[in-house]
């Protein structure tokens, strides 16, 4: 008998999930969502990078399935005519202080097997980024940007080719799982499936409660504020350019990112929403509030690094903060080249003592599997999760 399979949640990662288990096991897949379209969320409020593979610790479960993830995806847009574009990234260190963390960059690059990374000098990193400005850079020639949202769209496609289904404006209400079947409602109707797959990024949380699987971690929402150049300033950046990251907030740091629009992206900040959909300053969902802050991982997170929360919160309020977070690299920009681009939401999982979970984290309970973090590089890495999720799957 073949298998019915449901995944919940049509973001990237989900879609690729779908795809993947429908081509390389047979199953017939069901994709549950709640919103009208696919990618409504992560996946189309991002950066549009391709990650070649520089931050994350070797060995981990980032580094292996970005790597592997970055190769897929070529050959994914490439086959369906989609935008993929190699511009390259500069992380530049703009003082000395930051040339030892931009040394031990470029060493975890090639450990992870980045391909022609290469160090610069102040000078060297000008013949990339001619209006950029620092004491050294790390050069990735091969990072790249794509239109995540497009992808997941073919994604959903493939799905629908492959004899399965993408049920959108079917939020999922109930879980139970029984002896043989996992038994989902979702938009008023009734599904039985063999196996379930959660990968419902800011819904992680709703769709563990559900299972009856709360678990030591949960979904903190970080929202990202995004300017954009206007005019004759977006010619001032060639391709990526990346502040050295602080390895205690892997996430935080404006950068400047040319996507394949045309369009340059400043930012972003990352400020604790007050609603896990929080892409505005005003959005706030009580429930949601509530639950965030109920987790004692939260408060302890908050107590933490409350400083470091200030100041991106000071970078949020304050358009000039933004702009001097920008010249750091490109000193040319003034504040007349920023326009308003939009917010991004990173559901970012957070352990019970506070400490944020930086590797992608699986959990599997009889049939249903919980995918409980996965931020970026998900998306760059969305056909990669979804082989290794296939394969713990059948063998786990």
């Amino acid at each position: 008998m073949t298998k019915q399979v449901g995944v919940i949640g049509a973001g990237i990662v989900g879609l690729a999930v779908a795809r993947e288990l429908a081509r390389s096991t047979g199953a017939v897949v069901t994709v549950l969502d709640k919103e009208d379209r696919v990618g409504a969320h992560q996946t189309s409020h991002n950066s549009g990078v391709v990650h070649a593979g520089i931050y994350y610790p070797p060995g981990s479960l980032k580094a292996r399935l970005c790597r592997d993830g970055v190769a897929m995806l070529r050959e994914y847009c490439a086959e369906h005519g989609l935008p993929y574009a190699e511009v390259g990234k500069l992380v530049i260190a703009a003082t000395a202080a930051e040339r030892p963390a931009l040394r031990a960059l470029a060493e975890r690059a090639r450990a992870n097997g980045v391909p022609g990374i290469a160090e610069l000098d102040g000078l060297g990193l000008r013949d990339i980024e001619p209006h950029a400005v620092g004491v050294a850079a790390v050069h990735s020639p091969r990072t790249a940007i794509a239109d995540f949202a497009a992808v997941a769209r073919r994604l959903a496609a493939d799905v629908v080719d492959s004899g399965g289904a993408v049920r959108l404006s079917h939020p999922v209400t109930a879980l139970r799982e029984t002896a043989s079947k996992v038994e989902v409602t979702a938009g008023g109707r009734s599904f039985a499936f063999d196996q379930v797959i959660s990968c419902a990024g800011l819904g992680t949380d709703a769709i563990a409660r559900l299972a009856g699987r709360d678990g030591d971690v949960r979904i903190v929402p970080f929202r990202g504020e995004y300017a954009m150049l206007v005019g004759a300033a977006a010619d001032l950046v060639r391709g990526l350019i990346y502040p050295v990251p602080d390895p205690r907030y892997p996430f935080l740091g404006v950068h400047l990112t040319r996507r394949v629009d045309g369009k340059v992206l400043v930012g972003p900040n990352a400020v604790m929403a007050l609603a896990l959909e929080g892409y505005s300053r005003r959005r706030v969902e009580v429930d949601d509030l509530r639950r965030i802050l109920s987790f004692p991982g939260t408060l302890r997170l908050v107590a933490r690094h409350w400083r470091t929360g200030l100041r991106e919160v000071y970078g949020s309020l304050a358009r000039r903060a933004f702009l001097d977070a920008a010249r750091r690299y490109v000193p040319a920009l003034t504040l007349a080249d920023l326009a308003p681009a939009g917010s991004g939401v990173r559901a970012q999982a957070v352990r019970r003592d506070g400490s944020l979970v930086d590797d992608f984290a699986i959990e599997t309970h009889g049939r249903v599997v919980l995918v409980r973090n996965a931020p970026s590089p998900a998306a760059t890495s969305s056909l990669a999760i979804a082989r290794y999720l296939t394969r713990v799957i059948a063998h786990p």
